[in-house]
């Protein structure tokens, strides 16, 4: 990657062609500020009044981003008729690292989460700002049975999404296996357990399993987790 990227050389990422359209005033801040390099282009509803858009204008000229002002109508059909708040901006997708460099530059103790079917995309930016907000080394999605990473789960993050380091896996239980393996402890979450978290030590390099919001745990990811607990 190069210099601008802001990411270390060890670690990979990738980019995907395709645009994201990310609204509303938060997600818009945050890309600015977390990931300028990825922005092709700021739109703005003309006549604006919200200081906190003024501050979005001004960022967007310091950095020498791309700006347009357009009507309502036309930030509204963008938007797809969600609230963009008069403000969205057409950005790369959000980078994706790679699942085992992720693991090797935990920080000890280290702490993973790994989503076994997460569809929702205003759960999955839940997630993501829970994760970003306790310091998650990384959150790990598998490739299917997930929900896409648009700009629903941005904004559903309040940007979070932007910062936190996201990697897809192809096959969730020999990731499991294979972190194991690198001694940490895999604690899957379930409601029905009679065993609540706070009975086991999380001070240990741990990854937290969590279902997906029908189905819970696939039995075999949940017959790999050392504990399970609500």
């Amino acid at each position: 990657p190069s210099k601008e990227s802001g990411l270390t050389r060890n670690t990979r990422a990738t980019f995907k062609s395709v645009m994201s359209i990310l609204y509303g005033i938060n997600a818009v801040a945050e890309a600015i500020q977390a990931s300028p390099e990825r922005i092709e282009r700021i739109c703005v509803e003309r006549g604006y009044k919200n200081p906190r858009i003024r501050e979005i204008v001004a960022s967007a000229r310091d950095k020498h981003l791309r700006l347009s002002f357009e009507d309502r109508s036309w930030l509204d059909r963008k938007a797809e008729g969600a609230r963009h708040q008069g403000v969205l901006c057409f950005a790369a997708e959000m980078p994706m690292f790679d699942s085992e460099d992720i693991v090797e530059q935990a920080k000890f103790p280290g702490l993973l989460v790994v989503l076994d079917g997460i569809e929702d995309p205003h759960n999955l930016g839940a997630i993501l700002r829970s994760a970003e907000a306790v310091g998650a080394d990384g959150v790990l999605v598998p490739r299917h049975r997930s929900a896409a990473l648009s700009a629903t789960v941005v904004k559903s993050s309040a940007g979070a999404a932007l910062h936190a380091k996201l990697a897809r896996i192809t096959n969730l239980s020999q990731f499991i296996e294979s972190v194991k393996k690198k001694g940490f402890w895999v604690v899957g979450l379930d409601a029905d357990s009679d065993k609540p978290i706070w009975d086991i030590d999380l001070t240990v390099p741990a990854v937290l399993v969590l279902g997906g919001e029908g189905s819970g745990l696939h039995r075999l990811v949940r017959e790999k987790c050392d504990y399970v607990v609500s």
